[in-house]
């Protein structure tokens, strides 16, 4: 098992993307792909059509956003946990991702799509015009 952080700066104040995490209409655009999510602890989430799909554990309205993420029966010892930190920054938000206990076969596609695909996406929302 392996763990990934990175800190990302996304052009828009933390509230915004507190909102664009955690609202599932919002979630469908940035994604572009079908979405199940309720901003409520103890519930299942699907997104890009099922390819993310987890329960969310935990939420601090605009700070942090917490998250057990799915392998299959490969992190049935030791859960996946997405940890979003969102901290002000002069040029929006600084959002910290800490995702651990990736299974190691999983790990590169992993990191490659936070920054490539899910962070990608999210940064695109806020600069498209």
């Amino acid at each position: 098992m392996k763990d990934f952080k990175k800190y990302y700066l996304i052009p828009a104040p933390p509230e915004e993307v507190y909102q664009a995490l955690t609202t599932e209409a919002t979630i469908r655009l940035w994604t572009g792909d079908e979405v199940e999510f309720i901003a409520m602890p103890n519930t299942e989430f699907s997104m890009w059509d099922g390819s993310i799909v987890g329960r969310n554990i935990s939420f601090e309205k605009g700070k942090q956003i917490v998250q057990e993420w799915f392998f299959g029966d490969e992190n049935a010892d030791a859960p996946s946990i997405v940890t979003l930190k969102l901290h002000h920054d002069k040029k929006g938000t600084s959002l910290e991702v800490r995702h651990t206990n990736i299974p190691d076969e999983a790990y590169e596609e992993i990191a490659d799509g936070w920054t490539e695909s899910y962070i990608a996406d999210l940064i695109d929302f806020y600069t498209e015009e």
